[in-house]
């Protein structure tokens, strides 16, 4: 038992900081986030709502100016005002807004969040066990080779849950009756509404923009060949 004891102290460790960070990010949306007031893009959240089964889904905006969506660990998805305002300059169209919130809806109805928590909670441990014994055994870069290796199955995790929303969200789109082409179009977009990412492609949380773009249209194509898509569903 004492032996385990080490391991049951970085588990514990690692899942008190994931349940800080959630703690920290529901004060921060309560902070910074309201309801979405747009009767345009409110429309097209109700389509979706519909194609789920759930008259009254709403979508919400966090308020900071960075392009992005967010699937809170409560189920509520939201929008960037830096959403709202590249919409109001007309440079994204309204059901390319709704296909972010489709693809943060893919998030909860697949239950990304809950399973993050999980894999946060294991990854947090490999780190620090790794870190522990590569340092041991490997002076100076044990280490960071650990860390490596933590930050490499995170990365890998969170582009397969990228991939799996993507699913989700084209499926929901179509059954929605909003434009297929928007999701890939919102995509490619991305690589120019700002700085492309430095990194390396198999250490981005998200998989490059193109390739996501890439496999979505592919989804469809495979759909109207077999003349139907999965039918999504909201969990939870």
């Amino acid at each position: 038992m004492l032996r385990l004891l080490p391991f049951l102290l970085v588990i514990g460790y690692a899942l008190l900081a994931w349940r800080f960070s959630a703690w920290r990010l529901k004060r921060e949306l309560a902070e910074r986030a309201r309801p979405l007031d747009h009767p345009e893009l409110e429309a097209a959240v109700r389509r979706l709502g519909r194609a789920l089964e759930i008259p009254h889904l709403k979508a919400n905006v966090y308020d900071v100016p960075a392009f992005n969506g967010l699937a809170a660990p409560d189920g509520r998805v939201f929008i960037t005002s830096g959403v709202l305002d590249q919409h109001r300059l007309g440079r994204v169209t309204t059901d390319e807004v709704a296909s972010i919130v489709a693809h943060e809806l893919g998030h909860v109805g697949l239950g990304h969040s809950r399973r993050r928590m999980i894999d946060w909670t294991g990854q947090n441990a490999i780190r620090w066990v790794a870190v522990a014994i590569l340092g041991r055994f490997i002076p100076f870069i044990g280490p960071w080779i650990g860390a490596m290796l933590a930050s490499l199955l995170a990365a890998r995790l969170s582009r397969q849950d990228e991939y799996e929303a993507d699913a989700f969200a084209a499926a929901l789109m179509r059954k929605a009756g909003l434009e297929r082409g928007a999701q890939a179009s919102l995509l490619r977009k991305l690589e120019t509404m700002g700085p492309a990412s430095s990194g390396v492609a198999w250490l981005m949380s998200h998989p490059p923009s193109e390739k996501r773009a890439r496999a979505i249209e592919a989804l469809h194509a495979e759909w109207d060949g077999a003349g139907r898509a999965p039918d999504p569903a909201l969990k939870g």
